[in-house]
């Protein structure tokens, strides 16, 4: 196979950790690009500079390779959600980092975020799985801070967390359609404000 512009020198030992990462990168490119089914593991070693044996040696397939891909996003989506809830004690700033979170996430990982949320591999199980997982985290996370403030019972805290969840996920993955037609910084402030008028609406525990 030709070397494409973007592959990389072979040759170059690097630490395994490393390599996994410069393995991961390149994958992502080539996944972002072609999609999954499209990607082949010839281009993925060739952009990586390296043989398709030393791809192999860290994954052992291709679908390997995009879970191990997907975990790393989704742990970022995670973590991005419990650090906008834990930046504040005020309930409104809390509905605008949330939803800033996840409106970071699709912004700053490029076409990426369309591995977790528009993958061509959504309907297999471990890929499902995962992302259903990581939506569940979140939406757990913000219906305990619910629970806690206005008294609300699991089950009804549970289905408004998720509610809020995908409300964010939807508003920015559309956003994203819209190509800046609405700056970030608006985007976010308009649709958290319509969330904070609903959830606001919720009376408090005498305890906050």
């Amino acid at each position: 196979m030709t070397a494409t512009p973007d592959a990389k020198p072979r040759g170059t030992r690097l630490p395994r950790m490393a390599r996994r990462r410069q393995l991961l990168a390149a994958a992502q490119e080539v996944f972002v690009e072609n999609g999954y089914h499209a990607a082949a593991m010839d281009e993925i070693a060739e952009r990586a500079g390296v043989s398709k044996p030393v791809l192999y040696q860290h994954f052992p397939g291709k679908l390997e390779l995009y879970l191990a891909l997907l975990d790393l996003h989704v742990e970022d989506m995670v973590k991005r959600c419990r650090d906008a809830l834990d930046s504040t004690t005020e309930n409104k700033q809390r509905v605008r980092a949330t939803f800033g979170a996840f409106f970071d996430f699709v912004s700053s990982q490029g076409e990426a975020f369309r591995l977790v949320f528009e993958s061509d591999l959504r309907n297999v199980a471990p890929v499902r799985q995962r992302v259903e997982r990581s939506l569940r985290e979140c939406a757990e996370m913000i219906s305990q801070v619910i629970q806690e403030d206005t008294g609300c019972s699991s089950d009804e805290a549970h289905l408004l967390g998720v509610a809020l969840v995908g409300m964010a996920e939807v508003s920015a993955r559309y956003w994203t359609t819209t190509h800046g037609s609405i700056p970030q910084d608006a985007a976010e402030q308009l649709v958290a404000r319509l969330a904070w008028r609903g959830i606001s609406g919720f009376p408090r525990t005498s305890d906050h």
